[in-house]
């Protein structure tokens, strides 16, 4: 089988295409593939999306306090902008603390440029991000219905 080199995120919302970059950060792209294929992801909240900043899921508790069984990744940090459609790993004060919890850029976030590690960009469906539900949490949040890759 041949490298995924997208990943087809069903959300409530509708299907989100993003092109996976693993000539930014192999390390991320392999974990977030490899959940995604596990079924990891699949009814999985967006714990916290902000208008005009970023939405953010992939912690199977929907707290945003959690992630996958795996060990953290080592950061992958790059040149690469965070802006709108951007993908990158969120993770705590440690910059080596990424495992499974990511955020889609709903605008240009700049400012984390260097701080965070970009595994991907939205290239189809980006409104279905946009139609989230807003909330730190959302009241009714909007989810991943399933994830997979393809290659």
């Amino acid at each position: 089988m041949s490298e995924p080199t997208k990943l087809v995120m069903t959300l409530d919302t509708g299907d989100v295409h993003i092109q996976l970059r693993p000539d930014l950060a192999p390390k991320h792209v392999e974990r977030i593939a490899t959940l995604a294929d596990e079924g990891f992801y699949d009814d999985v909240v967006f714990h916290r999306v902000i208008d005009g900043f970023m939405a953010q899921g992939g912690d199977p508790t929907g707290t945003g306090t959690s992630g996958s069984s795996l060990p953290n990744l080592p950061a992958e940090f790059s040149r690469e902008p965070h802006v709108r459609g951007v993908c990158s790993m969120a993770r705590t004060m440690d910059p080596n603390s990424a495992n499974s919890q990511f955020f889609i850029c709903l605008d240009d976030a700049t400012f984390l440029d260097g701080q965070y590690t970009v595994w991907g960009v939205v290239t189809e469906g980006m409104e279905h991000v946009d139609a989230l539900p807003k909330g730190e949490p959302p009241r009714n949040p909007g989810k991943i219905v399933k994830a997979r890759t393809e290659a």
